[in-house]
């Protein structure tokens, strides 16, 4: 497979303009998403963390501060240029959100045109006037969306939103996407959320992308992640990426997009603005070719995106 890295640490960027992520950040050059239908799909996925980023009393936070660190995450994913956003710790409008609507407030500032928010809190978080999920951002029409809170145990509330991102996502076809959040204890409980998901997928045949937060790392694969790699045929991106949590000092790889066998990996990086706990995923994807060409002959390997230069 080969893997063109947006850019590795330790590997200097040429500066260009620059839109400003936050300060104390490095500057990056903006990127603009090329239309859909195209070769490539460019994905992002990133726990939002309710907007706090990494506020230790969080329900203090003024809601202009929640407003702010907001435009601060917009700014990231507009610098980036995504088609598909995964987000996870999304709010909707509630007292704890500051009384709005986190993922409309992010589509508008970031210029997402279409945009499909779940809420997965458990009823007496309901109560609560507490309102989030996860949630996917697009630049093209969604279809088929669905929101699952998983079966709840008594702290849980995560689940999943799925959508067909079409009409035509990739080179004329259609892409599954899905927006995660597993548990963070309990890597029993997080089978069983992943048993949730591949019900819900078993059986499908078209592309599919899985993006989020899976509280899992690499190393602590076996019960959880490689069950969902295995039951739903899917791959990681497992030669490129570092830690992502937490974000002031990343020890561990938490945040993953993984793709079905359909799909190759033209790029993938782990963004370093800090503008919530976690780190944000960034990645490329492109229809895998087949090994035999229809007339018979050998296909060469999969060709090598040229690095996108962010400064």
């Amino acid at each position: 497979m080969s893997i063109s890295i947006f850019g590795r640490a330790g590997r200097k960027r040429p500066v260009g303009k620059a839109h400003a992520a936050h300060p104390g950040q490095p500057a990056r050059q903006r990127v603009k998403a090329a239309p859909g239908g195209g070769e490539t799909l460019r994905l992002m996925s990133l726990n939002i963390a309710h907007a706090r980023r990494k506020a230790k009393h969080q329900s203090l936070l003024k809601d202009s501060t929640i407003r702010r660190n907001l435009e601060l995450i917009a700014s990231v994913i507009e610098r980036e240029g995504p088609h598909v956003v995964a987000l996870q710790e999304a709010d909707g409008p509630s007292f704890w959100s500051g009384g709005f609507d986190h993922v409309a407030a992010l589509a508008g500032l970031a210029g997402f045109p279409h945009a499909f928010r779940g809420e997965h809190n458990r009823e007496i978080l309901s109560r609560l006037d507490l309102s989030y999920g996860t949630a996917l951002l697009s630049q093209l029409p969604l279809e088929a969306t669905h929101s699952q809170a998983f079966v709840q145990n008594w702290r849980d509330t995560k689940g999943f939103v799925a959508a067909t991102v079409a009409p035509e996502a990739l080179a004329g076809e259609p892409v599954d996407v899905v927006s995660i959040h597993l548990d963070f204890l309990a890597d029993r409980v997080r089978r069983g959320q992943v048993e949730q998901l591949i019900e819900r997928f078993r059986g499908h045949d078209g592309h599919l992308v899985v993006m989020g937060d899976f509280n899992c790392a690499w190393s602590e694969r076996r019960r959880s992640l490689d069950l969902l790699l295995h039951e739903l045929k899917l791959r990681p991106c497992r030669d490129a990426g570092a830690a992502t949590y937490p974000a002031w000092r990343p020890l561990v790889r938490l945040d993953w997009i993984l793709v079905s066998e359909g799909l190759e990996f033209s790029a993938y990086e782990t963004l370093d603005d800090r503008v919530s706990d976690h780190l944000g995923v960034l990645a490329e994807v492109h229809r895998r070719r087949s090994a035999v060409h229809p007339r018979g002959r050998v296909a060469g390997q999969t060709r090598r995106l040229p690095s996108v230069s962010l400064a």
